[in-house]
């Protein structure tokens, strides 16, 4: 087994990151990776992802039930709605990440989607997934941009849409499962 994989207490070989988390394992067993697909799912997901910028994803799982509850479910209506009163109720919430810049761009990216029509924000979105896409062996092997998520996140700022830079939207791709960096080894690279 190499150091890219770890075979954790249940037996089953995953990748390395996931290490002994329980909310990780079930990330990555259940979610990452996975063809997600829907306007809201990949409002809450480009969000979410704008939010871990700088911080580790379990921050971001552990405090994903709040950041539902405040985001009204990242129902881009909904969040589109929120005012000046809305944001300093978000920054007082020790249950999410109190970025002012973070959650500004999560209401304006929000406006942006709901003048979209429906179904486009995915089919945008899908539309920067490679046709194909190599296994990574190991995690050298993965990179942290590439052409696909500069040219995604280059067409989402021309839109409007903050907080998508090109790494930001490779994590976007890669947990969406545009892409599919499982390695060589695990069980969900089988």
């Amino acid at each position: 087994m190499s150091t890219d994989t770890r075979v954790a207490p249940d037996g089953v070989a995953r990748c390395a990151w996931v290490g002994d988390d329980p909310e990780y394992r079930r990330y990555h067993d259940e979610e990452w990776g996975v063809p997600l697909h829907g306007d809201r799912a990949l409002f809450e997901k480009m969000s979410l992802e704008g939010f871990q910028a700088g911080l580790s994803w379990i921050t971001i799982l552990r405090k994903r039930p709040r950041f539902r509850e405040v985001f009204a479910g990242f129902d881009p209506v909904a969040v589109a709605q929120f005012g000046d009163d809305d944001v300093e109720r978000l920054m007082g919430d020790a249950g999410i990440i109190r970025n002012r810049a973070k959650i500004l761009a999560t209401i304006s990216n929000a406006r942006l989607v709901i003048e979209m029509e429906p179904g486009e924000l995915d089919a945008f979105m899908w539309s920067f997934a490679p046709a194909s896409h190599a296994r990574p062996a190991s995690f050298g092997d993965v990179p942290a941009t590439t052409a696909d998520s500069d040219a995604m996140s280059k067409a989402l700022r021309k839109r409007g849409f903050r907080f998508v830079g090109s790494t930001t939207m490779y994590a976007l791709m890669q947990s969406s499962g545009m892409v599919d960096d499982h390695v060589a080894g695990c069980w969900r690279a089988q």
